[in-house]
């Protein structure tokens, strides 16, 4: 099962996908929200390339495991956007994903004006491996 991981954050959405055997998370893009969320051409080409067969959705929590201030707005812009693509979604939590992409980028000898467009995307890979691993358990 091929799935499909959606960072999103105010201007960016990092999108991550994993491989048909639902294994192996891998970043693939980072796109505009605003193109993601009017889906605009270059997400649908992407979403057509992949073909996933469900949305997994980074949900903000707080450092507690709670629902973040961020969560319910991401939680409705991503409904949305399964119900536009006539897919179901998923959350997975997201803490510390993007302190992490930044970690392994900054270890691949990125700075940070070359991390920017980056980080989104791991970040989505980093939430996405997550929840595959726990669909093999």
């Amino acid at each position: 099962m091929v799935a499909m991981a959606l960072d999103i954050g105010e201007k960016r959405v990092g999108i991550a996908v994993s491989d048909a055997s639902g294994r192996i998370a891998s970043p693939v893009k980072v796109l505009p929200a605003a193109e993601v969320l009017a889906g605009a051409r270059s997400f649908y080409y992407l979403v057509e390339d992949y073909e996933p067969e469900v949305l997994v959705c980074g949900r903000p929590m707080t450092l507690a495991g709670e629902r973040g201030p961020q969560a319910e707005r991401i939680e409705e812009q991503a409904q949305a956007i399964g119900r536009m693509l006539g897919l179901p979604v998923d959350f997975e939590d997201e803490r510390l994903s993007s302190a992490e992409a930044k970690r392994i980028l900054r270890e691949q000898g990125l700075n940070e004006k070359s991390m920017r467009g980056k980080v989104d995307m791991v970040a989505a890979s980093l939430f996405l491996q997550t929840w595959l691993d726990r669909q093999q358990s």
